[in-house]
């Protein structure tokens, strides 16, 4: 058993979500951010890649005081439990992530992260070990519903996304395609990672929804399943 898992993107009309130096590039606006942070405040957790902690330094905090508020109706935290995918246990002490605002942390790591950075991070966080050399994310995603978690919220970044994909872990994806092209054949994009070589292989998307929003459009879709 594992979550279900939301993956939300907001990238430019040529597909990157920011510039080929990971320079945090603001690519929606008012609306969308308010769509983003219900969605937040909806998920049982939220989970980024190290890349994104380390580019753009998110708390992964939910905003609106009106969604903290139902949260705590609800008889949960203020924010959803926050979770980075990090095999290498390189997480600053420092990051926004492990300060900012009320409710649960873990780093996911594997067992090549060094031992002291672990005994670092487990003050702010827990730490979970999940795979040898990388983050095991089907396990992990495993262990993460034992723990309670049910619907998983993921931002990137493309590192990740790309492994979700790839071990067939994602069940919606909601994408903002905003009005820039940013360029740049090292600018990451939503999917990185080796990619699939064979078409049979490919992670085939039916359309649920689209919406113009602010200066572009979300469309949302749902992970086709065969035999389904």
């Amino acid at each position: 058993m594992r979550p279900f898992v939301h993956v939300n993107v907001a990238m430019s009309a040529d597909g990157k979500l920011s510039t080929r130096e990971r320079r945090q590039v603001k690519i929606s606006g008012s609306s969308d951010f308010s769509r983003v942070d219900r969605i937040k405040a909806e998920s049982d957790a939220v989970m980024v890649g190290i890349g994104t902690v380390l580019a753009d330094d998110p708390s992964l905090t939910v905003k609106s005081p009106a969604l903290v508020a139902e949260r705590r109706a609800r008889g949960e935290d203020e924010n959803p439990v926050r979770i980075v995918v990090d095999s290498r246990a390189r997480t600053p002490i420092d990051s926004a992530i492990l300060h900012k605002g009320k409710g649960a942390r873990i780093i996911a790591c594997s067992l090549k992260a060094d031992r002291e950075k672990i005994d670092a991070l487990s003050p702010y966080a827990t730490v979970l070990v999940e795979g040898e050399t990388e983050v095991d994310l089907p396990h992990l995603l495993s262990r993460l519903y034992e723990l309670g978690i049910r619907t998983l919220m993921v931002e990137g970044g493309g590192t990740l996304l790309w492994g979700l994909f790839r071990a067939g872990l994602v069940d919606k994806l909601t994408c903002y395609i905003g009005n820039m092209v940013i360029g740049g054949v090292r600018a990451p994009t939503l999917a990185d990672g080796e990619g699939f070589i064979d078409e049979a292989d490919f992670t085939r998307l039916s359309l649920f929804g689209f919406e113009r929003m602010d200066s572009g459009i979300l469309l949302t879709w749902m992970v086709e399943r065969t035999g389904t």
